[in-house]
């Protein structure tokens, strides 16, 4: 990909990490270790972020324009860091998360259609 572009396709397929990293972001602003547990907790500990990978991706994303740094939206606590840095999702990086959701729902129709999954319930 040459610089920026707005059509969502144009970053596909996505990293499992990257991937993570944006459905984290899809419900709100987070700081670094906050994606990291959620990503933890969603995958049940199947896929843990290292600091790392993480920041590595951020860099990324944040400069293909995917996520950008927010403010808090709340006081610091004391027993937080007021230098951690938040994390949200910008429009593009939204459709990014959706394209990539609907090129996996795509793929896991495919395994179904060549008996690799079952069927859906309902289906026969």
């Amino acid at each position: 990909m040459n610089g920026p572009t707005e059509d969502p396709r144009d970053y596909l397929p996505l990293t499992p990490a990257v991937f993570h990293i944006l459905l984290a972001l899809a419900d709100g602003r987070k700081h670094g270790y906050g994606v990291i547990v959620d990503v933890r907790e969603r995958t049940a500990g199947e896929i843990r972020l290292g600091t790392g990978t993480l920041y590595t991706a951020i860099k990324r994303l944040l400069g293909q324009g995917l996520i950008e740094e927010a403010e808090a939206a709340r006081e610091v606590p004391d027993d937080e860091d007021e230098r951690r840095r938040y994390y949200q999702l910008r429009p593009l990086g939204l459709r990014v998360a959706q394209a990539e959701a609907a090129r996996l729902q795509r793929v896991v129709g495919l395994a179904r259609e060549r008996e690799l999954l079952p069927a859906e319930a309902g289906e026969d």
